[in-house]
């Protein structure tokens, strides 16, 4: 455990690996999932998208991206909710990338891969000169 500043109001605290914030902040994000769960309850409203959450519960879309991430909300439960591909910010349900990017890196990995077979094989071939001794 570490002192440090609260990100969001910038008081000192005792950082864990539970909090990322103060007391005072951590309570009033307890109250804002309250918010957003006794929402995203009533069945009329778990079709709503990430806008309409936000317009009708005040609570900012960073912290429901916070929410969503931490495992608080299951958006299994809510078709229309994502969070942003850690790349290129397409919104995503599942995993920390969308499948493109995804794909993008495996390929890239294979290109490496391929890249440092090559460069193996080009030193293993070296010609070797050896002289005569008469």
């Amino acid at each position: 455990m570490d002192l440090s500043n609260c990100p969001e109001c910038g008081e000192i605290y005792i950082k864990s690996k539970f909090r990322e914030v103060c007391e005072k902040c951590w309570r009033e994000e307890e109250a804002a999932y309250d918010t957003v769960y006794k929402f995203m309850r009533k069945r009329e409203n778990r079709a709503a998208t990430m806008l309409q959450v936000v317009e009708s519960t005040g609570v900012s879309e960073v912290l429901i991206l916070k929410f969503i991430k931490n495992g608080k909300l299951q958006i299994t439960q809510f078709p229309n909710l994502g969070y942003p591909c850690d790349k290129c910010g397409k919104i995503i349900r599942t995993g920390k990338l969308c499948e493109g990017c995804a794909s993008e890196i495996l390929e890239d990995l294979k290109n490496h891969e391929r890249e440092e077979e090559f460069k193996q094989k080009m030193n293993s071939h070296k010609a070797t000169y050896f002289t005569r001794n008469k």
